[in-house]
């Protein structure tokens, strides 16, 4: 008999080792997912992810993986989805919220507790499941750059360059070696495109989503606009 029979059918129940399987299957799910990485640079951060489509896909409805929460925060998604949409979707709430009772953006971290605590609800419930997807968060508010990961336990972490899904082991080397200390945004650029290439090697411009986060700009390239900007970069 498995170790594991029995105690991976309820989220609320640990093995004798401490373990809740569920959550870690929902690890799996996100590791299967396609390439997201971020990395902060001097005057903010940049986003990118993988994101294939089949031949006769339409881009852009409903399969992005990279969104906006607010003007100076946005988020990547590597897992399932349909729950990183549900996720992002209360991101957008929480901010909103926040700007109209206090009159000033929420915070990077204030946004990223908001969702953690929000996923750390459904470890602990019988008759769900934890959500099946990791996000990265980057943004600038009165920290400067901040970039952030939660993982699918809600627990999340403070980067300054990470990557989450299935390309994520070559994906660190490539960011291990060539992110630096206060990096020019152009330099940033390089490293983020060499990376994702590093991690999802067959990838075209096309199937590539860009996010590039400062003071004064949210920018997102991707499909055919973004292939012909990031052309001199790949």
């Amino acid at each position: 008999m498995p170790d594991n029979m029995g105690y991976d059918r309820a989220i609320v129940t640990f093995s004798p080792d401490g373990r809740l399987f569920q959550v870690e299957y929902a690890r799996e799910a996100v590791k299967r997912g396609t390439t997201s990485l971020g990395l902060i640079f001097k005057e903010g951060v940049i986003i990118a992810a993988a994101r294939p489509l089949g031949q006769l896909a339409v881009p852009n409805h409903g399969s992005d993986k990279i969104h906006q929460i607010d003007d100076h925060l946005g988020a990547a998604i590597s897992g399932f989805i349909a729950d990183g949409r549900v996720l992002i979707d209360a991101g957008r709430l929480k901010a909103q919220i926040h700007k109209l009772t206090y009159d000033e953006p929420l915070s990077v971290r204030g946004a990223v507790k908001e969702i953690a605590d929000r996923m750390q609800l459904f470890t602990q419930y019988g008759g769900v499941r934890p959500y099946g997807v990791a996000l990265l968060f980057g943004g600038i508010d009165e920290n400067g750059p901040e970039l952030f990961e939660i993982d699918p336990s809600s627990t999340f972490y403070n980067w300054k360059a990470q990557v989450i899904g299935r390309g994520g082991k070559e994906s660190t080397k490539i960011l291990s070696k060539g992110w630096k200390e206060g990096m020019s945004e152009e330099d940033a650029l390089k490293l983020a495109v060499e990376s994702l290439r590093a991690g999802e090697k067959n990838v075209k411009p096309s199937e590539v989503e860009l996010v590039i986060i400062t003071n004064d700009k949210f920018i997102k390239y991707n499909g055919d606009s973004g292939a012909k900007f990031l052309k001199k970069y790949w």
